[in-house]
Order: structure tokens, then C-alpha cells, then sequence
């Protein structure tokens, strides 16, 4: 094992991977390695930043300080000392980005060639399954890496939970509370759009927390219709302030409907070339359920930049410890999750081909009540 492991954190920034990274420092440089920061991803195993000429490198073990000094757009040795300061806090210091261009072998061989020219041959990875992608692409070119889950998606299947999943939710739940308040005092339904990709984990897990009446998660088939008369039955009740939680992309899933004409017939201007949006969702509500003031809230990027809770932050610790134990053992290509509550480890290759399972069952409950 090289005496140098790096470590990246790739994709959506999710809120742990500071604590993460921090944990990988602290373990690896008691059992005396040395540990160095790529920064912006894949971008930094790219060197694009820095444009570090490697080809001028016979031997890693004789780069020069001026030659580190160089490598810092891309690359920086972190120190306990260093990475102290950023416990706790959100966001990724070492920065995160999408390469589209490691999608392609030509770059993946480029980027495997530029970290063994520098002596870096065990790398951790931070990120979500694009980037456990450019783990399995690096792992297949000769270095090393293990994967630490962190995505808010909560979309990796072998996992129960990842990095910043719970900080989310957390999120989440405080917006829906905050909306729900002022729509009791202003007697208005209110939808509230979470992330969570192509997942609705998060959205789940939100309207079971908060109470809320309806859910439209992106892995269910949905139509306007039955939303407009359930809403219309909590009116009819005397629940004047329902709150529906959908979740991005759920609109893919919508059966056909021709929401343009009900806007325009109803005096909103729509283009042609328009896409839905949840705002649209409310008009469309107001206009099937009796002119209702259906209020729509995005509550956007805040989750991904949210305080870690502490289970984010005791997770990427955990995380943190068995990368670098693993690293050291030699069982390397691994990626880490967890399961009833116990840290494991398993192959990038097997993670990435389990399918994810979706709970119909507690959709339906959540509907229902």
C-alpha cells in the first residue's frame, strides 16, 4: 500500500463529507501515513486546475516542495492541524464537482497515470454512484479506492443510510413545520418540493415527520385528479391548511394532462416550450379545488448545505475509521455502508448493481391517512 492515500469528494455536496474527510486524516495519520486532499473531484485527479506536468516525474518519492506548491489547485497534503477547523461544518472544503469527462476511458487512464506519477495509490471517495463509478474506473486502472456514501438521495441500494441523508430530512422537516404554520394562520394548503433525484427517500421520510397529508414521490405513477379530490376532502373535514410534500422529478411520472389549456383558460400565461413546475401544481390545484390558495415552497439547496446532524457526522467517523482500516488490510475496491445499525463494507462492482426497493406499502399509508 502506498504510503499516500488521497481522498475526493465528487457530485452534490452533502453535509458530513467534511466530517468524513477529517475522519480519514485523523486515522490514517495516526497509523503514519500521509494524507492529501484532491480538490473539485475527478476535476483535481485531473490535474485541470494546477496543469501539473507529471510526464517530467521518474520517481514520486523525489517531488520537490515547489513541485506540492505547484499541485495545490488540485492537490493539498492535509494535516489534523489543517482540517480541524472545518469539524462540523457544512459544504465540502475540498470542493466537489461533475467531470464529465471521466465518464469516458481515456480520461479515467489519464487520471490513474497522474496520481501514480505522485505516488498515490490508494484513494478514498466520498460521493454518491456517478462517483463510486469513478472509483470502479480508477480501481480497474490500478489505484486503489474505497467509497464512503455521501448523497442526501439516499438512492445507493446496499446502504440504509448515507452521508448527509439525515441532515436533510432534518431540513426538510423544519421548512414543512414553518410552512405549515403560516398556512394555519392563513387557512391555505400548501405543497412543499424536497430533492432526492430520482429518489424519494427523503420525501418519505419528511411527510412521515411532519404529519403531512399527501405524497408524491418519483418512483409512483400519479395523476392530478385524485391529488385535487383528496385535498378537496380535507377541505370538506375542515383541514383548510393539508400540506403536500412532492418530490423533484416527480413530474416524469404524472399521467398526461393537459395543464396548459386549464392555465390559460384560467387566465395564467403559459408557453409552449414550459415545463411543469411545482407553482404550476398549486395553480392547478386552486383552480380543481374551489380557488383554494394553494401555496407552493421549494426548499432547495438548504438541505444540501445544512449543519450536519450529529448521526451524519457519528456515520462519517465511523465511515472514516474502516475506509482507512480497509486501505490497510489490503481490501481495497470496497465501498462502506451500513446496516441494523453495524458499519460494513462490500464490493464497488456488487453495490452498483443492487436494485433499490421502494416501500409502496408506507406511500400508501401516508396517502391514506
Amino acid at each position: 500500500m502506498s504510503k499516500i492515500i488521497g481522498i475526493l469528494t465528487s457530485g452534490g455536496d452533502a453535509p458530513g463529507m467534511n466530517a468524513a474527510v477529517i475522519s480519514v486524516v485523523s486515522f490514517a495519520r495516526s497509523k503514519g501515513y500521509k494524507v492529501v486532499g484532491i480538490k473539485g473531484g475527478y476535476d483535481g485527479v485531473l490535474l485541470k486546475d494546477s496543469k501539473f506536468d507529471v510526464s517530467k516525474i521518474s520517481d514520486p518519492e523525489q517531488l520537490t516542495e515547489a513541485d506540492w506548491k505547484a499541485l495545490e489547485p488540485d492537490i493539498v497534503e492535509l494535516t489534523a492541524r489543517k482540517v480541524r477547523e472545518y469539524l462540523g461544518q457544512p459544504g465540502t472544503f475540498l470542493h466537489t464537482a461533475r467531470c464529465d469527462e471521466f465518464v469516458q476511458e481515456e480520461y479515467q487512464k489519464i487520471g490513474a497515470n497522474n496520481l501514480r506519477a505522485l505516488g498515490i495509490t490508494s484513494v478514498v471517495v466520498v460521493g454518491g454512484d456517478g462517483s463510486y463509478k469513478g472509483a470502479r474506473a480508477l480501481s480497474r486502472n490500478g489505484i486503489s479506492c474505497v467509497c464512503i456514501p455521501g448523497t442526501i438521495d439516499n438512492d445507493l441500494a446496499y446502504t440504509e443510510a448515507t452521508l448527509g441523508y439525515d441532515t436533510a430530512v432534518n431540513t426538510c422537516m423544519d421548512a414543512v413545520i414553518a410552512v405549515k404554520a403560516t398556512s394555519r394562520s392563513h387557512d391555505r394548503p400548501a405543497i412543499v418540493q424536497v430533492m432526492g433525484r430520482h429518489c424519494g427517500d427523503i420525501g418519505m421520510r419528511t411527510a412521515m415527520a411532519t404529519g403531512a397529508e399527501m405524497l408524491i414521490v418519483p418512483e409512483m405513477e400519479w395523476d392530478i385528479d385524485s391529488y385535487a379530490a383528496r385535498l378537496n376532502r380535507q377541505i370538506e373535514r375542515g383541514n383548510t391548511s393539508a400540506t403536500l410534500i412532492i418530490c423533484e422529478n416527480c413530474f416524469a411520472k404524472m399521467k398526461p394532462f393537459d395543464w396548459r389549456t386549464m392555465l390559460r383558460d384560467n387566465g395564467i400565461k403559459v408557453y409552449d416550450d414550459e415545463d411543469i413546475t411545482v407553482e404550476h401544481l398549486a395553480q392547478l390545484l386552486k383552480i380543481k379545488c374551489g380557488g383554494a390558495e394553494v401555496r407552493a415552497t421549494v426548499v432547495g439547496y438548504t438541505q444540501r448545505g445544512g449543519l450536519p446532524t450529529a448521526c451524519d457526522n457519528v456515520l462519517a467517523f465511523q465511515f472514516g475509521r474502516h475506509a482507512v482500516e480497509l486501505l490497510e488490510k489490503g481490501q481495497t475496491n470496497q465501498c462502506i455502508g451500513v446496516r441494523d445499525g453495524k458499519v460494513f463494507n462490500m464490493a464497488i462492482e456488487e453495490a452498483l448493481e443492487m436494485p433499490r426497493t421502494f416501500d409502496e406499502e408506507l406511500y400508501h399509508i401516508i396517502n391514506r391517512l
